[in-house]
């Protein structure tokens, strides 16, 4: 499927603005490592450099493909492998700060329908959300939205779709779980890139519209 070019943009600004942030704290832990690891874990530091540079090599290659993309299953696939880089970052940043890794969460429906005041069947037999292209997509946002957005376009949808709204009625709730997925999916994603939203020049972005 190809992409438009608005959604083509905007998906090449989000990328390269979590590129350009991956690309610098690489180097920032890069340094840390000289810093902390020479002395005392000298043989630790030569394997975590190499990884390290590798990750700055794979970020050169992703930003190189990123002008070839033009579909969605390729976008998907490029967005795959640097949500893997920014894992295999964050796994050697971990070792030279010496702290536990960030994991990507998995998702509990079941605690967030609860949350919520649902209830009712936690089936989801149209799988999980498992890229933020479709996250994106089933919150209604545009691709690179900042999380301030995609909250406020939750809490907006939600108010719509939640049963208390309706009367009782719980017939929107399949699409209430798919969409509290996708906004548990996004809170994931943007805390682990660090992205920063890409606005038009001319307009800023509403999710009421």
């Amino acid at each position: 499927m190809p992409f438009s070019t608005s959604k083509f943009i905007k998906f090449q600004g989000g990328m390269r603005r979590r590129i350009e942030s991956l690309r610098m704290k690489t180097e920032d832990s890069l340094e840390l490592a000289v810093d902390t690891m020479m002395e005392a874990r000298v043989d630790s530091f030569f394997r975590v450099e190499q990884g390290l540079e590798e990750v700055i090599r794979s970020l050169i290659e992703i930003e190189e493909e990123l002008g070839i993309v033009r579909d969605l299953s390729g976008a998907m696939r490029l967005e795959s492998r640097l949500e893997f880089v920014e894992d295999r970052w964050d796994e050697f940043d971990s070792e030279i700060r010496e702290r536990p890794r960030r994991r990507r969460k998995r998702i509990s429906l079941a605690d967030m329908l609860k949350a919520a005041g649902g209830g009712g069947d936690l089936s989801n037999p149209s799988g999980g959300v498992n890229n933020a292209v479709d996250a994106y997509a089933i919150m209604g946002v545009e691709f690179g939205s900042s999380l301030s957005d995609v909250t406020a376009a939750f809490r907006h949808k939600a108010k719509q779709l939640h049963p208390d709204a309706n009367n009782g009625d719980r017939s929107s709730e399949p699409e209430l779980r798919r969409m509290l997925e996708a906004y548990q999916f996004l809170k994931e994603y943007l805390s682990l890139s660090n992205t920063e939203p890409m606005r038009p020049p001319d307009r800023p972005y509403s999710p009421a519209e």
